[in-house]
């Protein structure tokens, strides 16, 4: 480990200067097939296997979500793409299950069950730099966003529009269809992936390393298009991504992907418990919704700003928004101005400074009045301290919603009356409602496996809570609320008019069963929608075997390919 971490070290010192690592780039080792076409440099160690005597073990065998626990025969941590492919083909050999890990956030056990007999770790995988044969800018799958940003920023002045929680995996929130607080300005990030590197396992077993571009065509480009938001887990091991904006010219790398700002507006404000009512609490909520409905397509001045807006439970004692708008925008603090005067119009309620932290929003009681900071210190304000969601020993329930259209009375009515539910007393309770649209829905919905694209803001209830004795009640609360706004639909956000299905990087093996989804729609259709068939098609091209599975990975098409059923 010692020996990768020098590697890492030297890779981002070339980075610094726009060299590829020969190390990182795409190489097969002796006795695979590589479509990469780059030759071989340094030899960097293979990872370590960690079983179940090693220290290391009890760390390694769970993830962010401590609901979801697995107990492999062993985890190895993977280094380079041979390494990956090396490690691949053991599992292979020895016929054992296995599980993909990049950061370790997913909100399901799709990584951590109890079937694993193997979870490939790539997290020391984190190298950041620029590729000059790819003009495009190389991300390994471990590397955490917030590290991405830094090396980005600091470098050549550019970024990717991802999320914000500072130590999300690259690889699974890629796949995922990633988005943030400068999607809309810009955009998700797969819709700058220009390639991605896989080692697949081929329908006689073996072990073949694969780059694919939005440049191919045919399985190739299907390859490429199914990382676009199909989820992770599902085709491959990621050992790489590269990111180049569609549109970029010319070879400098500052040209190659999206600039940053370099300063934004930042706001955050808390709305008290003890000045809502009924009345006053569905009048924010509807705001929330209409503004982003009148604000929802691309091109417009508003697109420059992001808002999130955690509607905590009674217990916490207050509600929470945090805003963001590019300074150097036209318009911008009259934007922001306006944004937070459309939220709280005919609601009688004196907002507060944030002192308490709330989710995803720290305590930053300064920002009651709005300031003018550069973009990357923002960045590290709401992505490196909100302990409720990066707490690693914490349990948690999460579900989802695209909201094409504001909340009806009656979705009001159930989400009041959960978050007012009496008896219940857990601050760590919210939904959170999160700005979409903007640039997001400039791009065409098969474009993508990302296939949400005409949304106006999206939502994720959640809750967290410390003993597994809880689970059934914090669990049922969840179900109720969830299921109860959405009861219209059979208990799951339909696309349609009003809503446009869930995000696969918020999964929840829910929407799979009879008992919580009663639409008749399938979880393929509320992930996928009419993307689903073609995400098929790649399945069957680059995993025929179906070795890469969890509980909402895509099937094999042996039965239509556009089947509403629920599984």
């Amino acid at each position: 480990m010692t020996g990768s971490a020098g590697t890492v070290a030297g890779t981002l010192l070339l980075a610094a200067h726009g060299v590829a690592p020969a190390a990182a780039l795409g190489t097969s080792p002796t006795g695979f097939s590589s479509d990469s076409g780059f030759g071989s440099g340094p030899v960097v160690p293979a990872g370590s296997i960690v079983k179940p005597e090693d220290r290391r073990y009890a760390d390694l065998m769970t993830g962010n979500n401590q609901r979801f626990v697995a107990n492999p025969d062993y985890v190895r941590l993977i280094t380079t793409t041979e390494d990956a492919a090396a490690a691949l083909q053991d599992a292979l050999s020895q016929k054992k299950r296995v599980s993909v890990r990049s950061g370790g956030h997913c909100f399901a056990d799709f990584v951590c069950n109890p079937d694993v007999g193997v979870i490939l770790d790539l997290s020391p995988m984190t190298a950041v730099y620029y590729d000059p044969k790819m003009r495009a800018f190389a991300i390994e799958p471990g590397a955490r966003i917030m590290n991405v940003y830094e090396t980005l920023y600091k470098n050549w002045g550019v970024t990717i529009p991802g999320g914000i929680c500072y130590s999300v995996g690259i690889g699974g929130h890629i796949a995922g269809g990633g988005y943030g607080l400068l999607s809309r300005a810009h955009g998700l990030t797969v819709d700058h992936l220009y390639a991605v590197e896989v080692v697949t396992v081929t329908s006689d077993r073996k072990v073949r390393t694969v780059v694919a571009t939005r440049d191919d065509a045919g399985e190739k480009q299907d390859l490429w298009w199914a990382h676009t938001g199909g989820g992770g887990g599902n085709f491959g091991l990621i050992t790489k991504y590269w990111f180049r904006s569609p549109g970029a010219s010319g070879t400098e790398p500052k040209n190659q992907l999206i600039a940053a700002p370099s300063r934004v507006l930042v706001s955050a404000i808390s709305l008290p418990w003890n000045q809502l009512d009924e009345r006053k609490f569905a009048r924010l909520i509807t705001n929330f919704g209409a503004w982003h409905e009148k604000h929802s397509g691309p091109g417009t001045a508003e697109s420059n700003l992001s808002s999130l807006f955690n509607v905590s439970h009674k217990a916490h004692g207050s509600l929470g928004m945090f805003t963001q708008v590019d300074a150097a925008a036209p318009q911008a603090r009259r934007i922001l101005n306006d944004y937070i005067a459309s939220i709280l119009e005919g609601v009688a309620i004196e907002p507060a400074p944030v002192t308490t932290a709330n989710g995803e929003i720290p305590a930053v009681p300064a920002f009651f009045t709005p300031q003018d900071i550069p973009w990357l210190q923002a960045t590290r304000l709401v992505g490196t301290d909100n302990p409720t969601i990066t707490n690693p020993t914490s349990r948690g329930a999460h579900k989802s919603a695209y909201m094409n259209k504001r909340f009806s009375a009656a979705q009001i009515g159930v989400l009041y009356g959960q978050m007012t539910k009496p008896g219940f007393a857990n601050p760590n309770t919210m939904m959170v409602l999160f700005s979409f649209g903007g640039q997001v829905n400039a791009v065409e919905q098969h474009s993508t496996a990302n296939a949400q694209r005409r949304s106006a803001y999206k939502l994720c209830l959640q809750t967290f809570w410390s003993d597994a004795k809880d689970d059934a009640y914090y669990l049922g609360w969840e179900r109720e609320t969830f299921e109860g706004m959405f009861a219209a639909t059979g208990g799951v956000p339909v696309p349609g008019e009003d809503t446009d299905g869930c995000y696969i990087n918020y999964p929840d093996t829910d929407v799979a069963e009879r008992a919580h989804n009663r639409s008749g729609i399938g979880w393929q259709q509320l992930y996928f929608k009419d993307n689903y068939p073609r995400l098929q098609k790649a399945k069957l091209a680059w995993d025929p075997t179906d070795f890469f599975r969890h509980k909402l990975s895509i099937e094999l098409p042996r039965e239509p390919a556009n089947s509403e059923s629920v599984q």
